[in-house]
């Protein structure tokens, strides 16, 4: 079986919603990262054979196919393909696992992975909320609600679940929380993110322009008391706050996937070959857990041990999931989100999988360091692990 490489990544930088990428239809920022990736791996459009698009709200101008659509809006030719995929959080993590699948099968040679969500104009869980308003029922069915009695859509349920299994304080929290920012704040001042953002032309409210080229969501006069004083979600034995979950936030993102003989097509050096990858089911209730058994199945799989893996990006839906993640695999916490996550840079959904394998591979580049881990909760009780090696 043909190997899978990594030969570009690339990523928008964060938007808060109602921010400085509310401008922008999610079609066209979807495919401002298709037409980046095509000019920095030096592909020609038409040899692109498909484009998978992860996308969460799959609704109102993120409808009929935004992967498609997004293909349409970008320098690509109508030739090529594009399709939308919803595995909830890890939406654009299970793209890159399907454009790995199709190279490494041989029956493409170039694909892009990506991912797109616009917060701001398609808000969260609006198809399902549009679908329940028109009498059309929810998305629990009577089985499903028979089986399992407790299941609910709203994650922060399920994040003080796991804050609580795993015997997490608020004080723990909160501190996570800060260092995120902390670590987000370096990595801009120090320019890590700088080969990994796409600059996007804005146009303000006053209509002066301007470039988007740093995320919106780090706070850069974060102070751990002003994260210890924001009101519990939950005020009756809760331990999380707005302040230690992730921010909503526009972007999108995405990677070029390729085998061998895309390499030899395009002529280039690949970033990163894609070294393993696992799926997971997990209990639907407590829901955001699932990275955890991910994980170790992921390093069982693959022979490897967590202190083989050099860094990790596991994503922050909520403090409570990378801290519970670090309490049961025993990682080095030094290793993990190194340059901040999703509390400071923002969680765009359906775009956060590519996002977070862009920052990783773009980390492996710059540490030197080998081998990459990457892990995300999903709604419905689910996880990918994306274990990827420097080249």
């Amino acid at each position: 079986m043909a190997e899978a490489y990594i030969v570009a990544a690339a990523r928008t930088a964060g938007g808060r919603k109602g921010g400085r990428l509310a401008g922008w239809h999610p079609a066209d920022l979807a495919a401002s990262v298709l037409n980046a990736l095509v000019d920095r791996s030096g592909a020609a459009p038409d040899q692109i054979e498909d484009v998978i698009m992860g996308c969460v709200g799959q609704g109102g101008e993120q409808a009929v196919n935004i992967g498609r659509n997004a293909v349409l809006a970008s320098k690509l030719p109508e030739s090529v393909p594009g399709t939308s995929i919803d595995r909830q959080c890890g939406s654009s993590q299970q793209a890159l696992h399907f454009a790995a699948q199709a190279v490494m099968a041989g029956s493409m040679d170039i694909v892009i992975a990506a991912g797109v969500e616009s917060m701001t104009r398609v808000p969260m869980g609006s198809p399902s909320i549009l679908a329940a308003k028109a009498g059309m029922g929810t998305y629990k069915s009577p089985q499903m609600e028979q089986r399992y009695p407790n299941i609910q859509f709203n994650q922060f349920t399920g994040a003080e679940m796991v804050a609580h299994k795993y015997d997490l304080s608020k004080d723990q929290l909160d501190e996570y929380a800060y260092q995120s920012h902390q670590r987000a704040i370096a990595a801009t001042q120090a320019g890590k993110f700088k080969d990994e953002i796409i600059p996007l032309p804005i146009t303000r409210a006053d209509g002066s322009t301007d470039t988007h080229a740093i995320d919106e969501g780090i706070r850069f006069d974060v102070t751990l008391d002003g994260i210890k004083g924001v009101k519990l979600i939950n005020e009756k034995g809760g331990r999380l706050t707005a302040a230690t979950a992730s921010q909503i936030c526009d972007g999108a993102s995405g990677v070029m996937v390729v085998n061998e003989k895309g390499l030899r097509q395009l002529g280039v050096k690949p970033m990163a070959r894609i070294h393993h990858m696992t799926m997971i089911g997990g209990d639907p209730v407590i829901m955001l857990e699932a990275p955890l058994p991910a994980t170790e199945r992921a390093l069982k799989k693959a022979g490897m041990t967590i202190d083989d893996i050099d860094l990790f990006e596991v994503n922050e839906a909520f403090a409570s999931i990378p801290t519970a993640w670090l309490k049961a695999t025993g990682a080095d916490p030094e290793r993990l989100n190194v340059n901040g996550g999703a509390i400071a840079l923002g969680h765009p959904l359906g775009g956060s999988g590519t996002k977070l394998m862009t920052t990783l591979v773009h980390a492996l580049q710059q540490s030197g360091k080998r081998y990459g881990l990457q892990t995300m909760c999903e709604g419905g009780g689910m996880a990918n692990v994306t274990i990827v090696e420097r080249l």
